[in-house]
């Protein structure tokens, strides 16, 4: 199996108003649906040569990790999160509120034994706990979730360095997950559903600062009701896509959505850049400074999903059909075998 890229957990942003985007070859070829055949046609370190800028090198990057992988490993997020996500940055809002066609998701900040909030989760450090404990669960039929004889064991099975700035991001993410509360709002012919709970029962680090790592807890139970839901909705994506995406948070939303909405298309469905802004846009003031930014999450996570197909107009997005990232296969595990629900 090819070995994935290193990620080291730190706060790296999706975007910086302030450094406009140089497009080079890699994320030109990702956005036209070209880089895997480029890859192919004049292999991997040639394709490296060409890349023009860091952001062209880590498509590339991206693109052939996922292509020189053997085993095809499947994750599992909650197909709510194909709609809706949590901020990419830091908020000091109490709560967050994101809303899709049919689909609202708020999270309310958790409080300390003082009273005091502790903040609503975010970036990617908090997407790839989430996925590794929904990708577990799924797998194992289980609310019980195995974190490892260590801390660092689990932090290695999600390719996240726990070292310096790293021990401090998972922890701070690890702890804003296990205390928040969220609820879905469903919308459909029949009426509202209305799933109301948390991530996790029991926190996912103990509460003392200065427990050692080999200390800290073994398991963690998840919700009940986020648990039964996530079994009802469970969205396959690869494992090997996500870690290459691991520092991007909204490159891992842009491919979790197209994961969810492209292999289920029967024709070409256009989708406007209003609607893309109102998804995927917060943080940004107007449509036209999203739009400047948003090629480049989407060239990586286009880099991830080779059998993706998409195109770029002036108006937005065509998304055409397309083959599920994970063949059916694989989505096969411990005798059970994932039943993709689609949301309401």
């Amino acid at each position: 199996m090819a070995r994935p890229i290193p990620f080291v957990a730190q706060d790296i942003t999706d975007h910086e108003p302030d450094q406009p985007l140089s497009w080079g070859a890699g994320i030109d070829d990702a956005l036209a649906g070209q880089l895997h055949r480029t890859i192919e046609a004049i292999g991997i370190d040639r394709a490296r040569e060409l890349a023009v800028t860091s952001r062209d090198r880590l498509c590339v990057d991206a693109a052939y990790s996922v292509m020189s992988e053997e085993d095809l490993a499947a994750g599992f997020v909650h197909a709510g999160f194909a709609l809706t996500a949590l901020p990419h940055r830091r908020t000091d809002e109490p709560e967050w509120v994101r809303e899709a066609v049919g689909l609202t998701l708020r999270v309310e900040s958790g409080k300390d034994q003082k009273g005091s909030r502790v903040g609503i989760p975010y970036g990617s450090v908090a997407r790839m706990i989430l996925l590794y404990l929904q990708t577990e669960a799924v797998r194992t039929r289980s609310r019980e979730v195995e974190l490892g004889r260590s801390m660092n064991k689990w932090l290695t099975s999600m390719g996240v360095n726990n070292g310096g700035k790293g021990y401090s991001l998972v922890r701070e993410q690890s702890r804003r997950l296990s205390l928040c509360r969220l609820t879905f709002y469903a919308t459909s012919e029949e009426g509202m559903r209305i799933t109301n709970g948390s991530f996790v029962r029991n926190a996912i680090l103990p509460s003392n600062e200065n427990d050692q790592l080999s200390l800290w807890r073994e398991r963690v139970v998840l919700d009940e009701a986020f648990y039964d839901s996530l079994i009802e909705h469970p969205l396959p994506v690869r494992e090997t896509a996500i870690k290459a995406l691991a520092s991007r948070s909204m490159a891992i939303d842009v491919y979790v959505w197209l994961a969810y909405r492209l292999w289920v298309l029967r024709k070409p469905t256009p989708i406007r850049w209003a609607a893309l802004f109102e998804q995927f846009g917060g943080g940004f003031k107007t449509i036209k400074h999203f739009k400047a930014h948003f090629k480049e999450p989407l060239a990586l996570a286009l880099s991830v999903y080779p059998e993706a197909r998409v195109e770029v107009t002036d108006t937005g997005l065509v998304l055409k059909p397309s083959p599920s990232p994970v063949p059916e296969r694989s989505q096969v595990f411990r005798g059970h075998e994932a039943s993709v629900a689609r949301l309401s």
